[in-house]
């Protein structure tokens, strides 16, 4: 089933033009594919593609996705527990309160440059999920390409990619933190 009419834009993270152009369809509200810094993500801006991503991976049978931010956005976000600044940025993903405490955001401060300078241009944080259809899982670019090419607006390619673990995530709302999902962070530091 095509969502849309034209396939979307190949990007190259090693093109000196790629970040802009990110920024670009981030800023349009369009829909992109990420080579994050654990696995390719589905990715929008906050709060302005939500709905869009709801759609989206309720297609495709999931429900769950993380918030990427800097260090500055996810304070702005949530209330951030001072020893997580002694880890982040790194593939570790927080369940943590919202700043008004009327929610929870799953945050993440990544330690890929890429995406830290996205992040910043942008002056947003952005929604990523893992590109995984419901039941399997898929890591090679043309099958996520395959996948998402009339789904999405954009699909930045990483050709140096060699990683496919997701974050390790972690419930900062309970006392001690809960880890829900071992991953490329050893997060045993904070869950004593």
């Amino acid at each position: 089933m095509s969502w849309r009419d034209e396939e979307a834009e190949l990007l190259y993270k090693s093109e000196p033009e790629t970040l802009k152009r990110c920024v670009f369809h981030l800023q349009e509200d369009h829909l992109m594919i990420l080579p994050c810094d654990t696995i390719y993500g589905l990715s929008g801006k906050v709060d302005t593609t939500l709905q869009k991503i709801r759609v989206l991976k309720e297609h495709l049978g999931q429900q769950q996705f993380a918030v990427l931010a800097t260090l500055e956005q996810a304070q702005q976000l949530c209330q951030v527990p001072e020893v997580l600044l002694h880890h982040w940025p790194c593939a570790l993903t927080c369940i943590l309160p919202t700043k008004d405490g009327e929610g929870t955001h799953a945050i993440r401060v990544p330690k890929d440059p890429f995406i830290q300078e996205l992040l910043t241009r942008l002056g947003s944080p952005i929604y990523s999920t893992a590109v995984n259809p419901h039941g399997y899982s898929i890591t090679n670019i043309t099958d996520i390409i395959f996948t998402y090419k009339d789904k999405v607006q954009a699909i930045v390619v990483d050709p140096m990619r060699q990683r496919d673990t997701p974050s390790t995530l972690i419930d900062c709302t309970t006392t001690p933190y809960t880890l829900l999902r071992c991953g490329e962070y050893d997060a045993s530091a904070l869950l004593s």
